[in-house]
């Protein structure tokens, strides 16, 4: 497919037009600093609040509470996208929390005994600005990203977005390394989060509307910030109050498609087994000393950002049959990850950051050829309100089978990865042929 700089048009008021590449790529370099910033974070949220006198329980529930707002809230956010228009308002808004609040960390160790309580708060509103931008940049993205091919467009985007995952816990060690404490490499952290800012301000300069770019839907809604009226299917306005919202946030009068693939989804996110629990095996067992999971973490981070890109490209020619793989790879991982031997414990992180790279890439893509546009922000919140609510069962479950029989854990996960290999078939099969199996690459 060729580049739609002469045939996509532009809103912008820079001097020249932007092509849907340039857009794209502009997006994933705002994912690539905003992921140095909370990934880096992230990486020492556990040691932060224990030298602020957490104790492992506090540690589990503000950083589990985190990943699971970080996830549901999506439910009301995607809604409140598509009812207002405010794609880039939202999207802004949730940016800024993260740019804001990693950094202001570097202060929690000065503020007596505050300091626990603040560092909690900072990291549930860094999660919570997460859920804010999610569905809304997913929506602007998946518009532009209609005219490069959505597989390879959405694969360019992790692929930079990991790339700041790599770079950003290799950064704060390296400024803990430095100076021997966590606090000044939360602060360093404000460079990459002003950069993702500057960033998305010039993005939003030139391109205040990019449904001009949807090849898809010529007729979509604006996400400008002007605000829209969003129609349910049969042409009715979209219901105002409590109640029209509580219809959207369980995805009223989204397709019957989405819902299968959106459980398909959820069972596949459930049984990845978490990193957390890879590394905890690494050391527990012995397999490698503790300073190197880090490390590990770092190449299962790049081979994420490989299998984001390399397999978008595959979407775009094979459409969601590419999917099929995804269940098969995360039931390969605790047979492979937690087993007692270097060797096949690190093939096994190898396939948990392939599954992660395909899943958190290249399967919202689908779900854009499922919803049409002026739904897919509320699609978006549902969809990850789904995977959030799987992810802290598969987590739970995971982590008590793992201390009680290793066979069963492989097994439960097998059989769960069966149930979304078969919930995935339908929903490619009932897709439309010429929005699934081909692409703009044929």
């Amino acid at each position: 497919m060729t580049d739609s700089a002469a045939s996509a048009p532009t809103t912008g008021v820079g001097p020249g037009r932007w092509s849907a590449w340039r857009v794209v790529w502009w997006f994933g370099f705002v994912s690539l600093a905003a992921d140095m910033v909370y990934e880096g974070a992230r990486s020492m949220y556990g040691p932060l609040l224990a030298s602020l006198g957490a104790t492992a329980v506090v540690v589990g529930l503000v950083t589990g509470a985190g990943e699971a707002m970080a996830l549901v809230l999506r439910l009301v956010f995607g809604p409140l996208a598509d009812r207002t228009g405010r794609y880039w308002g939202l999207t802004i808004i949730g940016y800024g929390l993260t740019a804001v609040c990693v950094p202001l960390l570097a202060v929690t160790p000065f503020v007596g005994g505050a300091g626990l309580v603040l560092a909690s708060v900072l990291i549930l509103l860094e999660r919570s600005g997460k859920a804010v931008r999610s569905p809304s940049k997913s929506a602007l993205l998946a518009h532009v990203a209609s005219a490069v091919g959505r597989g390879r467009g959405f694969g360019v985007h992790k692929a930079l977005d990991q790339v700041g995952a790599f770079a950003g816990p290799l950064l704060v060690a390296g400024v803990i390394a430095a100076t021997g404490a966590i606090w000044p490499s939360m602060a360093v952290l404000a460079i990459p989060g002003t950069a993702a800012m500057l960033l998305l301000a010039v993005i939003r300069s030139h391109v205040p509307d990019p449904s001009v770019y949807d090849v898809d839907a010529p007729e979509a809604a604006s996400t400008s910030s002007t605000p829209v009226a969003v129609a349910v299917p049969g042409g009715e306005p979209a219901r105002r109050g409590l109640r029209g919202w509580f219809a959207d946030a369980v995805g009223s009068g989204l397709p019957r498609e989405f819902f299968g693939y959106a459980l398909a989804a959820g069972l596949m996110t459930g049984g990845l087994v978490t990193f957390g629990i890879i590394g905890y095996h690494l050391t527990v067992e012995g397999l490698v000393p503790v300073a190197t999971v880090p490390i590990v973490y770092a190449g299962a981070m790049g081979v994420e950002a490989l299998a984001a890109l390399g397999v978008g490209l595959v979407y775009d020619r094979h459409g969601g049959a590419v999917l099929y793989a995804v269940p098969v790879l995360v039931a390969l991982v605790p047979p492979l990850a937690l087993s007692g031997s270097v060797a096949l414990s690190l093939v096994g992180v190898a396939v948990w950051g392939l599954a992660y790279g395909v899943q958190d890439s290249t399967v919202k893509a689908l779900v854009a050829e499922v919803v049409e546009a002026p739904r897919r922000a509320t699609a978006y919140g549902v969809f990850a309100g789904v995977q959030g609510a799987f992810a802290i069962v598969g987590g739970l479950v995971s982590g008590w089978l793992y201390d009680r029989s290793l066979p069963v854990l492989v097994g439960v996960v097998a059989v769960s990865q069966l149930v979304a290999l078969v919930l995935l078939a339908r929903t490619v099969r009932t897709l439309h042929p010429d929005r699934v199996t081909t692409g703009p690459l044929e």
